[in-house]
């Protein structure tokens, strides 16, 4: 059965069982049909690994949509941008001003160049050229919190800060792995989405660095079940899990900026009913 599945069926019934009702708290978010306060359960430095050299981390409980998750992680790490019109899906329309724009922050701040290694160059570049050039090195990351740029954007970034690190296998071929540092996360909403679109990265980067991609820790600030998700989560914890879905790239990609949607193979994706309507905290 699906790792992705026990894992996050672990971590929802801990949450349940042992996270911080915030109810009695002062909170930001309402809900949007409402404006009442939109409380949580909460738990505080979730930690989860996959290694993606034994299986892919979908979920199968219900179905994540991989090619707009990818979708979403080309928006900010390959086309740079902070526009909704350069996004197929619509996940970003609440934050965007009448231009389409959501400010100094995302792919915008991943486009910003700065002086690195005697020349300039952007974050996602300098991940690129880094691999290849330096590849054991300690310092390979790309950041989103950045002081400057919070004020000017319509929101500030959930997973924020990825750091990339090589290790060797029995063979002697390098693995790349990542970590992915999330300030705070929808689990219902968000949970899976991050966790696909982040080892699609980590399998895109390492196709163009001639790398196996390897394991990816992701870690959880704040993962929190929102009052009106308790009833959802519940009833995914008790839904039949499948065996994890075979998905690889085109192979024949071996420029991170050239890679599309189109090159995202998904096969054997077994999964049960969508859960439709999730009611999302603004």
């Amino acid at each position: 059965m699906s790792y992705a599945d026990q894992v996050f069926k672990k971590m929802c019934q801990d949450v349940l069982e042992n996270g911080t009702d915030t109810k009695d708290e002062i909170v930001r978010p309402i809900w949007e049909d409402t404006g009442e306060k939109a409380y949580t359960i909460k738990q505080f430095g979730v930690v989860n690994r996959y290694d993606l050299r034994k299986e892919f981390p979908a979920l199968t409980l219900r179905r994540t949509a991989l090619k707009s998750a990818m979708d979403e992680i080309l928006w900010i790490y390959q086309k740079k941008s902070n526009n909704i019109k350069d996004l197929h899906s619509h996940i970003w329309d609440e934050w965007a001003d009448e231009n389409g724009s959501i400010g100094t922050c995302y792919g915008y701040v991943i486009g910003q160049e700065d002086m690195r290694k005697g020349e300039m160059i952007d974050q996602m570049d300098f991940v690129l050229k880094e691999l290849k050039r330096n590849p054991y090195s300690r310092r390979i990351m790309t950041n989103m919190y950045i002081p400057q740029y919070l004020d000017g954007g319509h929101l500030e970034p959930c997973c924020f800060l990825v750091m990339y690190n090589v290790t060797k296998d029995k063979n002697g071929a390098n693995v790349l792995n990542m970590s992915v540092i999330q300030r705070s996360q929808d689990i219902l909403a968000a949970n899976n989405w991050n966790v696909c679109q982040y080892a699609i990265l980590l399998m895109m980067v390492a196709q163009c660095v001639d790398m196996i991609p390897g394991v990816m820790v992701h870690y959880i600030n704040d993962a929190h079940i929102y009052d009106r998700h308790v009833p959802m989560i519940k009833e995914l914890l008790t839904r039949e899990e499948y065996p994890a879905p075979h998905v690889s790239l085109n192979p024949d990609v071996k420029d991170f900026y050239a890679f599309t949607t189109d090159d995202l193979i998904v096969e054997n994706y077994q999964h049960g009913p969508q859960i439709k309507n999730i009611p999302i905290a603004v």
